[in-house]
């Protein structure tokens, strides 16, 4: 219930309504406890947040711009303390990786460091900007450059009990496909 009414004080609150009153997760199931009265609190932040920037409030649009810009450069501090809820955001964080260098690490643990859209996206625009062409032109030249090498190893992947990768185009072909 807490997501649904979420849904809906965002919309009234995107009409200029003066007032949102929460609604927990256990709303008409039981009596909620800290945890729930947590979770609808954060619920309703993220739907006023919403409604602001539908609104178009500067500030609501700032303080996007800035968590975005913090996530960009991997500023991991400035994406806690920015957060709706820097606790949670924090513990999230620290759960898959605790170490203190992860939080100055460029990658977090959902692509890790060979792919990270975020640092390919920054290396693309170096890229471009040190061979004077637009990012468009150097990820076409990119891809293409890719295209040929993969061609030439024809390396899709080692299977575990396999010395030497599997061949692209080799063994029987996947249904539907023909050679």
């Amino acid at each position: 219930d807490h997501i649904t009414s979420a849904i809906g004080a965002a919309t009234i609150g995107s009409y200029g309504t003066a007032m949102l009153c929460y609604v927990t997760p256990k709303e008409h199931l039981g009596l909620p406890n800290r945890d729930d009265v947590k979770a609808g609190v954060i619920a309703y932040k993220i739907a006023a947040h919403a409604a602001d920037l539908a609104k178009g409030h500067p500030r609501a649009q700032a303080w996007d711009d800035a968590v975005s810009k913090a996530r960009f450069d991997f500023r991991w501090e400035d994406q806690f303390n920015l957060a709706i809820d820097p606790q949670t955001a924090r513990a999230y964080h620290d759960e898959t990786l605790p170490a203190d260098g992860a939080k100055v690490a460029h990658f977090c643990s959902m692509c890790g460091p060979k792919f990270c859209s975020m640092e390919l996206t920054q290396q693309v625009r170096d890229y471009a900007a040190g061979q004077g062409v637009s990012e468009t032109e150097a990820v076409r030249v990119g891809m293409e450059e890719k295209s040929v090498e993969f061609r030439q190893e024809r390396k899709l992947y080692v299977t575990a009990a396999a010395e030497e990768p599997v061949n692209a185009g080799s063994g029987p072909e996947a249904p539907g496909q023909s050679g």
